[in-house]
């Protein structure tokens, strides 16, 4: 009897699962008001996000953009849809399993880097492993590696009004990566910057998405698209234009996932192996079992 093997569903999306697929999005409605007054942010809103992509959302103002970040962010929640993260609908659950994944998942650079003004920077950095169980020193410490990273270790103890808007910039994209998140989103990060600030801090989340990080930002700016990896613009809470930049096929994928495929290759060889049993080679000499044969039958 042929043997039929059915994909594997998540307990909560009861969707066939994807190791490509990081975000799926079906329905998505942000509503305001009621009766006369309700208003739309998003309307029946669907999206599918694949790990490695760098995806810029651009349109007009009040189109909805800064409310789909907040909504993939888990700092707002959806009137109505489906919201699947990793295989697991996390429209519905509760306050708490949301701050969780969004300290473990998630980092967020804001327009107007949203630094708290008396830490020094590298507290600063180290905020968002506050919840992640880590002693005070090592907070420090990988902030210390994050915040070398972008050249500002000399800076460590420095006041964010010590800085220039460029160099604040470059702290918050530290403090969004600090904690290792599988996705780094960003509203409008270059929007307070000058051409060279805004250069330098677009080369460094190019650097950040060619290691594997998906990123998502929210931009006004068309000259950075050169960037994207897929270009979506809004209108009035819904898509008006999906452009993919580059395929699939040639996203950055994480290490994790690099190793995950490397052992799941590993693995299917070697069950390939073991289910391919090999005859031991014989030690008779068939002439000699032959001629015993022979005399048997005699």
């Amino acid at each position: 009897m042929k043997q039929i093997i059915l994909p594997v569903l998540s307990a909560k999306s009861r969707k066939p699962m994807s190791e490509n697929i990081l975000i799926e999005l079906k329905g998505l409605t942000k509503r305001y008001g009621y009766g006369d007054t309700e208003t739309f942010a998003l309307k029946d809103f669907d999206l599918e996000i694949r790990r490695g992509e760098f995806i810029m959302i651009m349109g007009p103002s009040g189109c909805g953009k800064t409310t789909l970040l907040d909504i993939i962010g888990l700092l707002d929640r959806a009137t109505r849809g489906e919201y699947i993260l990793n295989g697991e609908d996390v429209a519905g659950i509760s306050a708490r399993r949301q701050a969780k994944l969004r300290a473990k998942k998630i980092g967020f650079v804001f327009q107007n880097f949203n630094l708290i003004e008396d830490l020094p920077i590298i507290e600063n950095v180290a905020l968002p492993l506050v919840y992640t169980g880590y002693t005070k020193t090592s907070r420090l410490k990988q902030a210390s590696r994050a915040l070398a990273r972008f050249h500002l270790q000399e800076r460590e103890y420095y006041y964010p009004y010590q800085l220039s808007g460029g160099q604040q910039q470059r702290v918050a994209i530290a403090r969004a990566i600090v904690g290792s998140p599988e996705i780094i989103l960003a509203d409008e990060p270059t929007g307070n910057l000058d051409s060279h600030s805004s250069h330098i801090v677009m080369e460094e989340l190019k650097n950040i998405h060619e290691e594997g990080n998906t990123i998502i930002m929210v931009t006004h700016n068309p000259a950075l698209t050169v960037y994207a990896t897929r270009v979506i613009n809004m209108l009035d809470g819904q898509i008006d234009t999906d452009v993919k930049t580059v395929a699939d096929a040639n996203l950055p994928q994480p290490i994790s996932v690099k190793i995950k495929r490397k052992k799941k290759k590993a693995a299917e060889k070697a069950a390939l192996e073991a289910a391919i049993e090999l005859p031991e080679p014989s030690t008779k000499n068939p002439t000699k079992s032959k001629k015993a044969e022979s005399r048997r039958k005699k």
